[in-house]
């Protein structure tokens, strides 16, 4: 039927645990519980999630498993996302379609069903909050290293073509940073330089200039050290629909990086616990 929702969403392992949640964090805090409520009235069929910590070499993976479950230790850290089980239902038949979409492009894309493994945190920290009662069925997409922005753009645009052409109601999360050149201290921000870079990509998807926002992201990725080399935005630009608005609902910092929580649907979602004076909570 649709892409009913797209989400560029954290995963910083602060928000792991509700009670551990610092103050710098509570807008993010508070925008991903508003998300969880609106994915619940939306009653989708199915998540798609690309994960900035799920990182493959040279193949485009999708989790076609369907029953994930396991107890997540982040290796990362162990200290702040240890012992966390999860649960969710997967969808092994639009999984298997979005493979053979990606064959289909010429694009080295495979399959992975086996129980035993295990998500990364990029995936666990987000849907605690989006999927709470573990309900929805989830699939999930890695990051490619060995692929370009422009060949992870076309990727997602075969993964968009399948979401768009299936019977089923879907939400596409991109669960990933902004400037992520990473220094010791959470309540630390990013640089002055990488931060403005930041608030012009910010304002560009904003406006819906979502081609400069793209055509930023090579020097952007270099000069801020995006996440994953921005290949979850690139993703996520395919996902989204010419009618969709985007809505500002949060942003905040984690050990030098910038995070921010944007939704994008043709029904704006209620912005509760927006920070208010953030420039793009309107």
């Amino acid at each position: 039927m649709s892409i009913e929702l797209s989400l560029l969403v954290p995963h910083v392992p602060s928000l792991c645990h509700e009670d551990q949640v610092p103050d710098f964090q509570q807008d993010m805090f508070i925008g991903m519980k508003q998300l969880g409520k609106e994915i619940q009235h939306l009653n989708p069929d199915a998540i798609v999630l690309v994960s900035c910590h799920w990182p493959s070499t040279f193949f485009h993976y999708v989790d076609s498993t369907p029953i994930h479950k396991g107890i997540l230790t982040a290796v990362e850290a162990p200290d702040l996302i240890k012992d966390v089980p999860y649960q969710y239902p997967g969808d092994e038949e639009l999984a298997l379609e979005l493979v053979k979409a990606g064959e289909e492009a010429g694009l080295p894309v495979k399959a992975v069903n086996d129980p035993y493994f295990v998500w990364d945190y990029g995936s666990v920290v987000p849907l605690r909050y989006l999927v709470p009662n573990g309900n929805i069925p989830v699939i999930n997409l890695c990051v490619t290293l060995a692929a370009s922005l422009e060949e992870t753009y076309k990727w997602g645009q075969q993964i968009a073509k399948v979401l768009r052409q299936t019977d089923k109601r879907v939400v596409f999360v991109s669960s990933g940073a902004l400037s992520h050149n990473l220094v010791r201290g959470r309540h630390n921000k990013p640089t002055v330089t990488e931060h403005a870079m930041d608030k012009q990509f910010i304002e560009f998807v904003m406006n819906k200039d979502y081609e400069a926002a793209y055509d930023m992201l090579p020097e952007y990725a270099r000069f801020a050290k995006v996440e994953s080399g921005g290949r979850h935005l690139a993703m996520l630009f395919s996902m989204i629909e010419e009618d969709f608005e985007p809505e500002f609902l949060a942003e905040g910092q984690s050990s030098g990086s910038w995070n921010a929580l944007i939704s994008f649907g043709k029904k704006a979602v209620v912005g509760a616990g927006v920070n208010s004076e953030s420039e793009y909570a309107k």
